[in-house]
């Protein structure tokens, strides 16, 4: 019978890769369903916890995007790649992936995309090499954000099963395991292809007259007046503020008797958040109809769901075989525990959220007995879906490279993304495996 769950949970991943976006989580509804009323198989527990913290971040960084901030941040950020153009292939994944640790969410990288293609293109780097990471690193930045949804996940899957694991025994682990991975992926992007003037392809697709208007010179600037008005500044100092405050109250809460007895660290970042989109709303007096409809708060409630169904389903069918599945890898995972960062890994390349992988995943190495220190080495590991070029990050890097330099290949796993999204993430899981055991 377990073969037969998980065929019924492959069934269902496959036709949400197909339909994309919230299909996941009505189609793992629809799964739970199944187990239910055909198998006879109880629901397991959805992930309640992790939802509601997505929902808190969320709500204050939409507060955030609808005063402006967020375009503040991507005009700062444009000013440092213009100021130093030559260094573009390290400094435009650099500024996607810390956008990501301060917003919590990857989707911020879309402003920044077409001002990395001019700077490169300008400067006659061939595009590709600083795009096609630049999409990697903001998606690598999730695991090392204070407020992103896998940091959360981490912390109420450890308070479920009584483990004392904090941000601060993630964050020493995952953001320099994360940065040595990017740094070592940019510095295999310097060379990558052959220079424009040198690429046969780009020069003999110059000769259409189509693609030659494409390339006519557009400077990308962001929109005047909404980055320097006072309410984008108001709210991007609250919003930092407030990142800092979660951060403070996560290494120094119980030293400092900051919480309440009984408060744990994943219910205060829910109450911190809102209090910190709460205060951007006061203090800005912004519209909430803005917050609702901006692309973070879209996105967000997007991935509360594709967690809500799919996570429930796979919790359904962990739960009901969970002594057949630890018996059948009780072994290899004890005498091999880093075999745990393959499964997130296989996991990821079809779940395009590292929280559900997270989610999903956890439980069950928690169950295994797998040591706290090597699960959390391993979490870079949960991010994979580089691995099909169908992430809106990766489809957005290749609409914005006008030069055609970043593409997805004529046998698809020959795309762009594949190998810095590979040397990245492994370098980093391996870094984070061993600086986790060291101080964890």
């Amino acid at each position: 019978m377990f073969y037969i769950h998980m065929m019924l949970l492959f069934a269902v991943i496959f036709t949400g890769i197909r339909h994309g976006g919230i299909a996941f989580g009505l189609l793992g509804g629809l799964g739970v369903s199944v187990l239910a009323f055909v198998f006879g198989v109880s629901p397991g527990s959805p992930p309640i916890g992790v939802m509601l913290i997505i929902l808190a971040v969320v709500s204050a960084s939409a507060t955030l995007e609808a005063t402006g901030g967020l375009k503040l941040l991507v005009k700062y950020a444009e000013k440092i790649l213009r100021k130093h153009p030559s260094q573009i292939v390290y400094l435009g994944p650099l500024c996607t992936y810390f956008l990501t640790v301060l917003v919590g969410t990857g989707h911020s990288v879309y402003p920044l995309l077409p001002v990395i293609y001019d700077v490169a293109y300008k400067k006659g780097i061939r595009p590709e090499r600083p795009m096609a990471i630049a999409s990697v690193a903001s998606q690598m930045g999730i695991t090392a954000s204070p407020i992103a949804a896998a940091a959360a996940v981490v912390m109420a899957t450890a308070a479920d099963n009584n483990l004392d694991i904090g941000l601060h025994n993630v964050l020493i682990v995952t953001i320099p395991a994360t940065l040595i991975g990017l740094l070592v992926a940019c510095t295999w992007s310097l060379h990558r292809g052959k220079d424009l003037d040198k690429d046969p392809e780009f020069l003999a697709r110059c000769q259409d007259e189509e693609f030659k208007k494409s390339l006519i010179d557009e400077e990308v600037e962001a929109e005047e007046g909404s980055s320097e008005d006072k309410q984008a500044k108001t709210g991007l100092t609250v919003f930092m503020l407030g990142i800092v405050s979660v951060i403070c109250v996560a290494m120094f809460g119980k030293d400092l008797n900051l919480l309440p007895n009984g408060v744990n660290m994943s219910v205060a970042i829910q109450f911190l958040m809102l209090s910190v989109g709460a205060i951007i709303l006061l203090t800005t007096k912004v519209q909430p109809k803005k917050i609702v409809h901006s692309n973070v708060f879209i996105a967000g409630m997007t991935a509360v769901i594709i967690i809500f169904g799919i996570a429930w389903m796979s919790d359904t069918i962990i739960s009901f075989h969970k002594s057949y599945l630890i018996d059948m890898v009780r072994d290899v995972v004890n005498h091999h525990p880093w075999t745990f960062a393959i499964a997130m890994f296989a996991v990821s390349i079809f779940l395009k959220s590292q929280a559900a992988v997270l989610t999903i995943m956890l439980p069950l190495g928690f169950s295994l007995g797998i040591p706290p220190e090597v699960i959390i080495g391993v979490l870079p590991a949960c991010y994979a879906y580089f691995f099909f070029p169908f992430y809106p990050s990766d489809l957005a890097a290749i609409s914005f490279d006008r030069s055609g330099t970043t593409r997805i290949g004529k046998y698809i796993l020959n795309h762009s993304f594949l190998i810095p999204g590979f040397i990245g993430v492994s370098v980093a899981t391996v870094v984070g495996y061993f600086l986790s055991v060291a101080v964890n």
